[in-house]
């Protein structure tokens, strides 16, 4: 392709929302330009990047017995109805309805759709495992789109789905398909992490997340200082240490306090003890129900709202509770008790486990002028439901003992345990066994972010001039400049053999062929857009015997020979 040509130029102005290297460069360089928010224009060299991608994937799900399909993008809401996640997650789902009125969503994943399409046929036991795939787009009306690439509300996602016989051999199949997923993602430059995370409304056992560590990513994740544990944030361990366990248990009271004492950090200056050492309640709404859950920890630790979704079997359903929710019973803001509340049916109780790790809490019955002391988890009160609802913090101990450290992520992959989820819900989902009965299906999915994916590539693959491609998905092998001044210049003439002689043995070559540009224009356009390698044609080049050769990712250069660099690109 010659540069002259190419539809989509690079720009020295990109948006001010544009901070991470991936999203800056992909703009600047022409690979991507935004539509609306959210939505964007793959641009040719950004497309060449996406269909090598495609193809890594491809290549990968053939050698684990994939086959590649597709669905409509328009899912009928009555599927989603059927496993109940019209509701649990509407918040990113979006409808259309046609002339005839019925409802639709533009897919925002793909689990009932695919279960759909089994079902209508007969399965046998013989059959299975079925391993599916499609790359299809996906539509999530996210409340918040931000990082170019990293979260849009319209992407292209490489899913995959297995229906299997039974755990045992959905097993074998998880495995594979984590290891060709690993394969995946080392082909295109990314070394990723494993991680166990949470199914969230997908349903299931359970799921892990493909993360590639990175400052820009929004995941958060834990190693044990030891190795011998890693968990997403969403489900992390940890051990909780009793805080004061020499300490008598004392007679409960009611005692004077000042109103302005009110919050956590109040609390530790006016009675110089730590955080731990205080009752805390956090109060979320259940937004279909209304139903209001006070959430009772101990001081220094955070509510885990996942966590608590899952204790309470209502994934993706709460919210933080409002000044009028907190009204409804008779409270308000830093005022909601630790027990009482009885007259009231929308208001219900859970207790984290650290509430047993504490004698003589301080706190949980504030009123205007007191609060209450020497409270004692199980004997002044206690919650019918106590739980692990705790998220863990850089530093805890994970519950072998080992210091958890802290990671920042970017998650360009997952695969998920759905178990009977599906097949429980959706009638029809049955394959037929040995002994001629019907059953179940054992399922799992898994997906790739492939524009995420290749923005992590750019975010880990970088300098401070542009994006660094790695060779397997780089939109040109060489990008070939030539300096004259004329078509007639003999670095011109060169440059345009060289450029048919590598075209001709099948390797792809950006030419910058522009005239009039000046070469250090040139040089920094092709160290923006990123090609592995450069091929600089010019006068001087030439009296020194070639061609001045490079790696991107190579601060030297030399000259070469018209054969040695057929060589290089061979």
């Amino acid at each position: 392709m010659k540069y002259s040509r190419l539809f989509g130029r690079t720009i020295k102005d990109v948006p001010s929302d544009a901070t991470i290297a991936s999203h800056k460069f992909l703009i600047q360089a022409g690979f991507i330009r935004e539509s609306v928010a959210g939505r964007y224009f793959f641009l040719p060299l950004g497309q060449k990047v996406m269909d090598k991608f495609v193809k890594i994937v491809e290549e990968e799900m053939a050698a684990i017995d994939a086959q590649k399909m597709l669905i409509p993008i328009l899912q009928p809401i009555e599927l989603w109805q059927e496993t109940n996640r019209d509701n649990s997650g509407g918040y990113e789902l979006m409808t259309v309805q046609d002339r005839r009125g019925a409802m639709f969503t533009p897919g925002g994943t793909g689990e009932e759709m695919f279960t759909d399409v089994v079902r209508k046929f007969q399965i046998s036991y013989k059959d299975l495992p079925i391993h599916i795939y499609q790359f299809g787009y996906k539509f999530r009306d996210e409340l918040r789109s931000k990082g170019g690439l990293m979260r849009t509300r319209e992407f292209l996602m490489k899913d995959s789905y297995i229906f299997t016989e039974n755990n045992e051999q959905f097993e074998i199949e998880y495995k594979r398909i984590v290891d060709a997923y690993v394969k995946i993602f080392k082909r295109v430059g990314l070394d990723v992490e494993v991680v166990p995370a949470d199914n969230g409304y997908f349903g299931g056992e359970y799921c892990h997340e493909f993360i590639i560590e990175s400052e820009t990513g929004e995941g958060k994740y834990f190693v044990s200082e030891d190795g011998k544990y890693i968990a997403h944030e969403d489900i992390a361990l940890f051990k909780r240490e009793d805080v004061n366990p020499e300490d008598k248990v004392v007679e409960f009271e009611i005692f004077e306090q000042p109103d302005h004492v009110r919050t956590m950090d109040d609390n530790v200056e006016f009675y110089k003890l730590p955080a731990s050492r205080f009752l805390k309640n956090v109060v979320y709404k259940n937004r279909i129900t209304g139903k209001l859950i006070i959430a009772t920890i101990r001081g220094d630790l955070q509510v885990n709202k996942n966590k608590l979704e899952h204790v309470l079997d209502m994934v993706g359903l709460l919210e933080d509770a409002t000044d009028e929710d907190l009204a409804s019973f008779g409270s308000k803001s830093g005022y909601v008790h630790s027990w009482g509340y009885k007259d009231y049916d929308h208001v219900m109780f859970v207790g984290d486990t650290s509430l047993r790790t504490v004698k003589n809490f301080i706190g949980g019955q504030k009123e205007e002028t007191t609060d209450s002391r020497n409270v004692n988890y199980g004997r002044d009160f206690e919650h019918e439901i106590t739980a692990d609802i705790a998220l863990a913090e850089d530093g805890f101990l994970s519950e072998d003992g080992s210091k958890l450290i802290g990671k920042k992520g970017i998650e360009v992959g997952n695969t998920f345990n759905l178990g009977y989820f599906y097949s429980d819900k959706m009638k029809g989902a049955r394959f037929t066994d040995n002994n001629g009965k019907d059953e179940k299906y054992y399922m799992g999915s898994f997906g790739i972010g492939m524009a995420r994916t290749i923005a992590t590539a750019i975010e880990v693959h970088n300098d401070e001039n542009g994006m660094i491609w790695p060779e397997s998905i780089a939109p040109y092998t060489v990008s070939l400049i030539s300096i004259a001044k004329s078509e007639s210049d003999e670095s011109y003439i060169k440059a345009q053999e060289l450029y048919s002689s590598l075209t001709e043995k099948g390797i792809e070559v950006l030419w910058d062929d522009r005239i009039e540009t000046r070469p250090g224009e040139k040089f920094a356009d092709a160290d923006l857009i990123g090609i592995p390698h450069r091929v600089i044609v010019s006068s001087r080049s030439l009296e020194n015997g070639g061609f001045e050769y490079k790696k991107r990712s190579e601060s030297d250069s030399k000259v070469i020979s018209e054969a040695e660099v057929m060589e290089l690109l061979r």
